[in-house]
């Protein structure tokens, strides 16, 4: 009886045991439930909260930016996200859709003077940008437009706006905010080019306004690309006033060129080494590569030229360690002479030496250039330019040698020469078997027997050579040499064309004073007859008041206006 009751109190207890588990269990359950059903809810509300916090901050910054729109353009709203797509074209003038040509005209924007926009990136999602990217992503520069015939959505970007957004690598679909602004008329610039040489260009100021009447703006901490025939030059925009971005069009800019500064660790070959009088410079030049250097003729060493008292000695001493050199002098402007471009060239194995003296008519006052060009291998080398005395004959030295004329003399059946009589009949026995006069019509030099088989002629110019210059005579005067206009010639007539017909040569424009590319023939037959070549015939079609009559005339014809109207020579 007493084990029944015990078994049954047993059960009963455990029975409750597991009732106020399950209870508890169960209260359990739901205080989780409700602390999920409070998280879900806290998290619905801050979603929501958030929502429109970010809708409110959209809104502002929306009314922000049309505010800045509205100053910035004084007037006028226009904002675009545009994919930017590059075409090929100078200066910072962009294409835009015509859409957009609509949009700007219905706000007036033509009646305001030139238009200008601001270039911003765009920071796309998902991109792995890092913070130290951060001043890239947000890279800003301006520009003017050309036309409105992009196509719909995107923007034609040229180069150096392309280079000055993008400086490293584009992303796969570049996003543009296009925003129009105006721009202050710039009165001051400094800039700095990223290597030295820019400032050794004759008239580099003139370079550089040249090539930004290509551009409608400038942008601090842009970088502007300026050419110079076959050369390029980059110089960064440090500073500008009034503003950080100003326009360039019809304004007078003040500008100031700092040197590179020293953290520039650029190797740039096309630099010019000052070359003084006596002195030598060693270098050492790779095949295919230049060395320049520079010297000048001032008034008192050119008035000892034009008396025939000195002559110019430009010399290279070379290393015979297998490698070779071209040398090559020019006049400024031509500041950097080459295979193609130069005056004056010495392509002689080894040591070579030129000599310019006031026989040659392109010699004057002025800077003078010299390249030593690596014709092959490494070549250590020294330069050195010297003013030489002409050498004075003795009197003593012409009398012996008018003396030795009297003599009977009798010419030499094998060599040619005049030979005294009474040894006439030794000398050509001894001639005859040592001596040959080179076969070649027009040659007729006298040479040892052993000599012979390494005296050689060029089959294309006839020229007579020591058998080891003929491959270098071959390579520097018949290769075919390509223009960078396409013709392709030799190179006697390759200097020929670069100096007075490639269309791509630099001159001097007697109308504007720039160092600009001639350009092909004047279309016009009349300018043609005038030697004006097509850059100046358009340059000159620009009018300017007659100084006597205040009329319009055409730059060109002024000269002409002055004779045939005032009579001023």
């Amino acid at each position: 009886m007493d084990f029944e009751l015990r078994r049954a109190r047993e059960k009963l207890d455990k029975e409750q045991r597991e009732r106020k588990e399950r209870a508890k269990l169960k209260l359990d359950r739901e205080r989780k439930a409700k602390e999920e059903a409070k998280k879900q809810r806290d998290a619905i509300e801050a979603a929501q909260r958030s929502r429109r916090l970010d809708a409110i901050e959209a809104q502002l910054k929306a009314e922000q930016k049309m505010g800045e729109s509205l100053l910035a353009g004084r007037g006028v709203v226009f904002y675009k996200i545009l994919e930017a797509v590059p075409f090929q074209g100078s200066g910072d003038k962009i294409k835009l859709p015509p859409s957009c040509f609509t949009e700007l005209s219905d706000q007036g924007a033509f009646d305001k003077g030139p238009m200008y926009f601001q270039l911003s990136l765009v920071h796309q999602e998902g991109s792995s940008a890092t913070k130290d990217d951060d001043k890239e992503n947000n890279r800003t520069t301006h520009s003017g437009v050309l036309e409105f015939t992009a196509d719909e959505g995107s923007v034609a970007i040229p180069p150096h706006v392309w280079s000055n957004l993008f400086p490293v690598d584009a992303p796969n679909i570049p996003l543009v905010e296009v925003r129009y602004v105006r721009l202050s008329k710039g009165t001051y610039a400094k800039l700095q080019p990223d290597g030295i040489g820019f400032s050794d260009l004759p008239n580099h100021k003139a370079i550089l306004e040249t090539s930004l009447r290509q551009h409608a703006t400038l942008s601090q901490d842009d970088v502007l690309t300026v050419k110079y025939g076959e050369l390029t030059y980059k110089l960064r925009v440090l500073e500008l006033k009034p503003s950080s971005s100003i326009s360039v069009l019809e304004t007078d800019i003040e500008v100031d060129i700092v040197n590179p500064g020293v953290e520039s660790e650029r190797t740039d070959q096309y630099v010019l080494k000052p070359l003084a009088f006596g002195a030598s410079e060693s270098g050492l030049v790779e095949e295919g590569n230049y060395m320049y250097y520079k010297f000048s003729i001032d008034d008192d060493t050119w008035e000892k030229l034009v008396s025939d008292d000195v002559k110019i000695e430009v010399k290279i001493d070379a290393e015979a360690n297998g490698g070779d050199t071209d040398l090559y002098v020019s006049k400024h402007p031509l500041i950097f002479p080459n295979r193609h471009q130069h005056e004056w060239s010495s392509h002689d194995v080894g040591s070579k030496t030129l000599i310019l003296s006031s026989n040659d008519r392109n010699l004057g006052t002025g800077t003078y250039s010299i390249a030593v060009y690596g014709f092959k291998g490494t070549t250590k080398y020294q330069v050195s330019v010297h003013v030489q005395e002409n050498s004075k004959h003795k009197v003593g030295q012409q009398a012996t040698h008018s003396s030795s004329i009297e003599v009977d003399t009798v010419e030499c059946r094998n060599c040619k020469h005049f030979i005294p009589s009474r040894s006439i009949a030794l000398h050509e026995a001894y001639c005859s078997r040592h001596n040959v006069v080179c076969p070649h019509a027009g040659c007729g030099i006298v040479l040892r027997i052993e000599e012979t088989k390494n005296h050689v002629h060029c089959d294309k110019c006839g020229q007579a050579f020591h058998l080891g210059e003929m491959e270098k005579h071959m390579k520097v005067f018949h290769e075919p040499l390509r223009c960078p206009c396409g013709v392709v010639l030799e190179k006697e007539d390759m200097v020929q064309h670069q100096t007075s017909d490639c269309p791509l040569r630099l001159i001097t424009c007697r109308f504007c004073g720039d160092m600009v590319q001639a350009g092909s023939s004047a279309m016009d037959v009349r300018d043609r007859l005038r030697g004006l070549s097509e850059h100046e015939s358009i340059c000159g079609s620009r009018t300017a008041p007659c100084d006597s009559c205040g009329r319009s005339v055409m730059l060109k014809d002024m000269d002409i206006h002055q004779i045939a109207v005032h009579q001023k020579n």
